[in-house]
């Protein structure tokens, strides 16, 4: 076991002995002194995991002792003890950046939990993680065998987005394996399930279903609106579930999270089907058929999402709701910072609507530039850009606005994205989409069995181009390459993150509800 040095400075450190053994009993090194200005030099000349200050010394005192401290050494920490309860005293203390915070008298066992959540904290909790997750492996592991519906299916979804977020603190690389094939069996049992009741859900009235892309806003937005606040609808696209864990604490400095749901994105889990559909209220056929005036084939060169805030207006329209909105779609950083400063306006609305990009360029630019491939090489990299972006994001800005008046907030994603890793052969003439995880097209040809595959979209509701287009939709973690071309599609696409096709991470998405903290 590692063994610690403490550096322990109080005037009265002669009466302190039986502390200092107690700790030296428990494998701790301790050098005790008797003034502040001892600690300062000895702490910039040797090495301390940990320094004990007592506040009230003759001399340097306590408090110009940390800051001597901290100006040389700002990662050492430091725990202040005094007899001093004064709360400008405490105040100043932790805002020079202290591990901790003791009152005197002093026991040994507070001496020793303070140490040991100083030093020992995060071996503790990586001992404790990868015990729970031991436990809770068995338990997700027999639920594979049983014969789950949607919400079930949603709850495995978190589950293993908490355990992949807690495991991403943990140095045991055998863990992390041992999740990463649980999560492949996860994706291998849930396309089978997605495969089996995917068409029920979409035709059968009396069906267990969850909600699903065209229903989202009229089942959980417009209930909201027509109340005393304004709502704001923000669509970050491309968020994943585990992408939103990681930017929820910097949103709760803001907002309370009322209510965090999940929903079910269509197929194709892409922005031209999935996000048209929320704004339209319908499956992508019905768009072609009703709306073909804003409906965008995939045979047409035209941008697929250039008319939501028109799909918009119709379906309020049609739900009878008068209400007065507006639209911004922010794909780029001037866009969003233009409208942080604007927002104010948008309170004069009852409903908002967002749609922010960034998410979905990160996850192109991924694929596209050697540079976002080195600093996103996995997930956990993944997560940590998307975090980084959005704490230094024009959305933010937006957010902490609104939070200052009184609003209802809804944030949501149109799909998600899978990190692709195996590539699946297909073959298909010119006409036949790009996109890498769903192909759209007649005389597909492919080995059966081990992909989504409608041979009768009509029952998908989606469009057909002819008599005989059908679809097909990758699972798991496949990508489709064509044979010609097969080494440069592996090469360029393995390791990229995807969207269009059936996994957990592209289906299940956040749904949240906030209310702001601050209003006035």
């Amino acid at each position: 076991m590692q063994r610690y040095s403490i550096l322990w400075a109080d005037d009265e450190i002669d009466l302190l002995k039986p502390h200092i053994l107690f700790l030296e009993q428990r494998g701790y090194d301790i050098t005790p002194i008797n003034n502040g200005s001892d600690a300062v030099e000895l702490a910039s000349e040797k090495h301390f995991d940990v320094v004990f200050l007592d506040e009230n010394m003759p001399g340097l005192s306590g408090l110009e002792a940390l800051d001597q401290i901290k100006a040389s050494k700002p990662n050492l920490p430091v725990v202040m003890i005094t007899k001093n309860e004064e709360e400008h005293i405490m105040e100043e203390a932790i805002g020079s950046q202290i591990a901790d915070y003791l009152i005197k008298p002093l026991n040994p066992n507070q001496i020793l939990l303070s140490v040991k959540k100083i030093l020992d904290n995060r071996r503790l909790i990586i001992e404790k993680t990868n015990l729970s997750y031991q436990q809770e492996f068995r338990k997700i592991s027999m639920a594979f065998m049983d014969d789950m519906n949607h919400e079930q299916w949603a709850d495995i979804y978190k589950k293993l987005v908490h355990w992949e977020l807690q495991l991403d603190q943990s140095d045991n690389e055998d863990m992390s394996e041992v999740f990463d094939m649980q999560k492949i069996e996860a994706n291998a049992n849930f396309a089978k399930f997605v495969i089996k009741n995917y068409e029920k859900w979409l035709n059968d009235a009396n069906a267990d279903k969850p909600l699903l892309s065209h229903q989202l806003l009229k089942k959980k937005v417009f209930p909201a609106l027509g109340k005393d606040v304004p709502v704001f609808l923000v669509v970050i696209d491309n968020l994943r579930f585990d992408q939103w864990k990681m930017i929820e604490p910097i949103i709760d400095d803001y907002f309370t999270v009322t209510n965090e749901e999940t929903y079910y994105s269509i197929l194709p889990t892409t922005t031209a089907y999935a996000r048209n559909a929320i704004f339209s209220g319908m499956m992508p056929s019905e768009m072609a058929k009703s709306q073909p005036d804003l409906w965008v084939g995939e045979d047409e060169d035209e941008g697929k999402n250039n008319f939501e805030d028109e799909f918009l207006g119709k379906q309020l329209k049609r739900n009878n709701i008068n209400a007065k909105f507006s639209y911004h779609k922010i794909k780029n950083l001037e866009e969003g910072r233009s409208l942080a400063d604007t927002v104010n306006n948008l309170f004069q609305n009852n409903f908002n609507v967002i749609v922010y990009n960034f998410v979905d360029m990160l996850s192109h630019a991924r694929t596209d530039m050697a540079m976002i491939r080195e600093l996103a090489p996995d997930e956990s990299a993944y997560r940590s850009i998307t975090r980084s972006w959005f704490l230094h994001s024009p959305l933010l800005d937006i957010l902490k606005t609104i939070s200052e008046r009184k609003a209802q907030v809804i944030i949501t994603t149109d799909h998600g994205t899978i990190r692709v890793k195996r590539p699946f052969k297909i073959v298909g003439d010119r006409s036949v989409n790009t996109n890498l995880r769903y192909k759209q097209g007649k005389n597909l040809g492919y080995e059966g069995g081990k992909v989504m595959e409608a041979t009768k979209p009509e029952r998908l509701f989606l469009p057909k181009m002819n008599v005989s287009t059908s679809y097909v939709f990758a699972t798991e973690d496949q990508f489709f390459a064509y044979p010609n071309n097969y080494n440069y599609y592996v090469n360029f696409y393995k390791d990229t993150f995807q969207h269009g096709g059936v996994s957990l991470e592209e289906m299940i998405i956040p749904l949240i509800f906030l209310n702001s903290k601050n209003a006035t």
